[in-house]
């Protein structure tokens, strides 16, 4: 990603860049983010994983993970048109990709 962040968003990278374990990662999640930020990033999550998977339509993704479904359309335009194809980069390392 090539747009300039703000020193502040970098600031975040860099700590993010720092953790080294699940558990490290969970600890920091847990005092930066509210359980319901936490809820939320890991329900798109979920619905990219399924969009990847291709089993399953918009209603019945946002029927499974509780998302509406202009959240799994938003999940689904990042997944597959947005630039930045972030959740093309953790799929393809956690060997997920299809």
């Amino acid at each position: 990603m090539k747009e300039k962040q703000p020193r502040e968003e970098q600031a975040l990278y860099d700590a993010l860049m720092t953790l080294k374990s699940k558990d490290e990662m969970q600890r920091f999640l847990a005092d930066l983010c509210t359980p319901g930020e936490i809820t939320a990033f890991a329900e798109r999550w979920a619905i990219a994983r399924m969009l990847n998977e291709g089993n399953d339509g918009y209603r019945e993704i946002a029927a499974a993970t509780g998302a509406s479904t202009t959240t799994v359309a938003r999940v689904a335009r990042f997944l597959r048109q947005e630039s930045y194809q972030g959740y093309k980069i953790a799929l393809k390392r956690l060997g997920l990709l299809k």
